[in-house]
């Protein structure tokens, strides 16, 4: 499989850093198997950059996976973004983005019920997120190339 990395910086080695801004499934190297979102992601910088990867899983690593957004999908973001840890190698799911994050704030807060929150969630743009959590996982990626994102 072929996964994407948009960022500021060509890497060829993937590291797991310790973010301060709590993500979606946890601390991570994070990809995604959608080309336009990894350049939308490098898009955010002043160098956009793309880096290429081949990810081939292992059945050794624990790996957790959401095919839709689903009750156990909206609970573990909100885990996750409690700065709560897991013990998953891989978290591969649908990305709560802006918008989605701000419908799981609310969620989390009480102002909307989880019914009120999937009605709304539900028209979002299908985004998708590999998460790479442990020095192991990142072993399951193969640097291939890079681009420059075009603005």
């Amino acid at each position: 499989m072929i996964v994407y990395h948009g960022g500021y910086c060509v890497i060829e080695k993937p590291e797991i850093r310790i973010a301060k801004n709590k993500k979606d499934f946890g601390h991570g190297f994070y990809c995604t198997q959608l080309q336009a979102q990894a350049d939308k992601w490098a898009r955010r910088f002043d160098t956009p950059v793309v880096s290429v990867y081949e990810y081939t899983p292992s059945a050794a690593l624990e790996l957790l996976k959401f095919d839709t957004m689903t009750d156990e999908w909206l609970d573990f973001i909100v885990h996750c973004r409690n700065g709560k840890p897991h013990d998953y190698a891989v978290v591969e799911g649908a990305m709560a983005n802006d918008q989605v994050w701000n419908y799981i704030a609310d969620f989390v807060s009480g102002v909307l019920t989880r019914e009120q929150f999937w009605v709304l969630a539900k028209f979002k743009h299908p985004t998708h997120q590999l998460a790479f959590c442990t020095p192991a996982s990142l072993e399951c990626l193969k640097y291939l190339k890079n681009y420059e994102v075009r603005t």
